[in-house]
């Protein structure tokens, strides 16, 4: 083993070289210095300053200067909007009541899941549609005893056109083949059939007009069990202000537009990924799903 060279032996280089390597980047002086002392100070120097006495106005031997006059400026732009409007969409809808009355008489009318979808693709009186890539209507089987709805599209959602089909819809299929469920016996939907933009949470005016249709939805595909994924799906369609952690695991009556069925909420798979070791609840209610589902 090499001995360590002799303090005399270090170069000044080599010194500072450490010193740089460890992160050293400010030399101390020779002497303390009292910081709060010069903080003293520049405050009583800053009050002297301030008191002194206003420069005297200028005589009339001595011209006044005159001020440069003010730069001249065109009129103010326009307001420049936060977000483009896609093409096609240039009339941007306000939901209002009366929207909300649209709705649900266009919900009503539809006879199928098919012309439900082609209703939601002409619907203009939700805002998200001029901000979203596709409609994403639903994935899975409509003939499935199980139906489950989440909260809104994502963005791999927003281009694909198909709901739980990133990180999330991962995780929620796995939740499925775990205890012997695939996207070919349950039917997945959202609450919101179109992606908010920057993913933020729907407003009540856009979840209350996007009601009828997903409630719509729901008594067209006449699920035997609904399984409401996440606290926002939960509190609309059960209409409760409690939080999923209340709400979970709990079988509750439903009617589904067409007879009562059991409803049973459960955490959203985004945010079992932020939480895992709340996974162990999710797997308690995929269970109690899986043991609904046999009779028990």
């Amino acid at each position: 083993m090499a001995e360590n060279p002799a303090p005399s032996s270090i170069s000044p280089e080599a010194i500072l070289r450490f010193y740089s390597d460890a992160g050293v980047d400010q030399p101390l002086a020779e002497t303390p210095v009292n910081r709060f002392a010069e903080s003293e100070a520049e405050k009583s120097a800053a009050q002297q300053k301030s008191a002194a006495p206003a420069v005297p106005a200028p005589s009339a031997a001595q011209p006044r200067k005159q001020a440069p006059s003010p730069p001249r400026f065109s009129d103010p732009p326009a307001p420049v909007s936060a977000r483009p409007t896609p093409a096609g969409n240039s009339n941007v809808s306000v939901p209002s009541q009366g929207t909300v009355m649209a709705a649900r008489e266009a919900a009503s009318s539809a006879k199928s899941l098919d012309e439900l979808k082609s209703i939601l693709e002409t619907f203009e009186g939700c805002n998200l549609r001029n901000t979203a890539t596709n409609l994403v209507f639903a994935d899975g089987n409509p003939q499935g005893r199980v139906m489950m709805i989440g909260e809104a599209p994502g963005r791999d959602e927003d281009l694909q056109g198909l709901p739980f089909v990133g990180r999330s819809g991962q995780l929620l299929d796995r939740m499925l083949a775990a205890i012997g469920l695939d996207r070919t016996k349950v039917y997945i939907a959202n609450t919101v059939p179109w992606r908010p933009p920057g993913n933020r949470t729907p407003t009540p005016q856009e979840t209350e007009i996007c009601r009828p249709f997903i409630e719509r939805q729901m008594a067209l595909a006449d699920p035997d069990v609904v399984v409401l994924l996440g606290g926002s799906a939960a509190k609309q369609m059960l209409q409760t202000s409690q939080g999923i952690m209340r709400l979970r695991g709990k079988w509750q009556a439903f009617h589904n537009g067409n007879r009562e069925i059991r409803a049973l909420a459960t955490m959203h798979p985004a945010y079992l990924l932020r939480r895992p070791l709340e996974k162990r609840l999710a797997w308690r209610d995929m269970l109690a799903l899986k043991q609904a589902l046999a009779g028990g």
